[in-house]
């Protein structure tokens, strides 16, 4: 809990509740249904909770935005980046049942009213548009935005700013990656903008993890 307030401070009472009360929870539901890797469950709040709000570090979600976490596993990065962001909707999905019910019962327990969750593979969901799509290390890059693409909301072209101009207010696919992403990139067929993580924070685990946004 610690390596959180060491990078971000502004939190309610309800939030610093919120973020506390993940440790207890993931451990005991871990031990039932595997989520998280052995190795990594005393790492919690460095190895995936920081690591998920990396993207809080960078992007500003507006309230009432709407957003899409593409196979969250465990619930990351989307139960971080809920409680970061209470004003804001998350629609978890996972194609494997059993992680969504870690996901669920860790939504319930920490009081979290801005989750959704759906047992889904990403590409049969129809019919609905979010304001961004967020993952983490789920697939190569070129079938992320495969399936992402469809789920994003369009822009009106006179709204639309200048590719310098890019930000958390033009749609698209917020994914945390890490390695040489130079193949993956280049097959990919996208152009993103790519944040290292090391650059925001500093601990060891973060150098060669990347934050990779593709706009709509």
């Amino acid at each position: 809990m610690e390596i959180i307030l060491k990078y971000f401070s502004d939190f309610t009472p309800e939030q610093l509740r919120q973020f506390a009360a993940l440790e207890s929870l993931y451990k005991d539901w871990n031990s039932k249904i595997n989520v998280i890797s052995r190795k990594d469950i005393d790492g919690l709040y460095e190895k995936h909770v920081l690591h998920s709000l990396a993207i809080a570090a960078i992007f500003e979600f507006k309230r009432g935005m709407e957003i899409i976490d593409i196979g969250t596993g465990g619930g990351f990065p989307g139960i971080p980046l809920a409680i970061f962001f209470p004003e804001v909707k998350f629609h978890l999905v996972d194609s494997i049942a059993k992680k969504l019910k870690v996901v669920n019962a860790v939504v319930e327990d920490t009081g979290l009213k801005n989750v959704t969750t759906q047992h889904i593979r990403v590409e049969e969901i129809k019919n609905k548009k979010y304001d961004f799509v967020v993952s983490r290390a789920v697939a190569p890059l070129k079938e992320l935005w495969m399936w992402s693409k469809p789920l994003l909301r369009s822009q009106k072209p006179e709204a639309r700013p200048q590719a310098s101009d890019l930000g958390p207010q033009t749609p698209g696919l917020i994914c945390l990656k890490g390695g040489d992403l130079t193949n993956e990139i280049y097959e990919s067929g996208t152009r993103p903008r790519i944040m290292e993580i090391s650059e925001i924070f500093r601990e060891e685990y973060f150098k060669m993890k990347y934050l990779l946004y593709v706009p709509r």
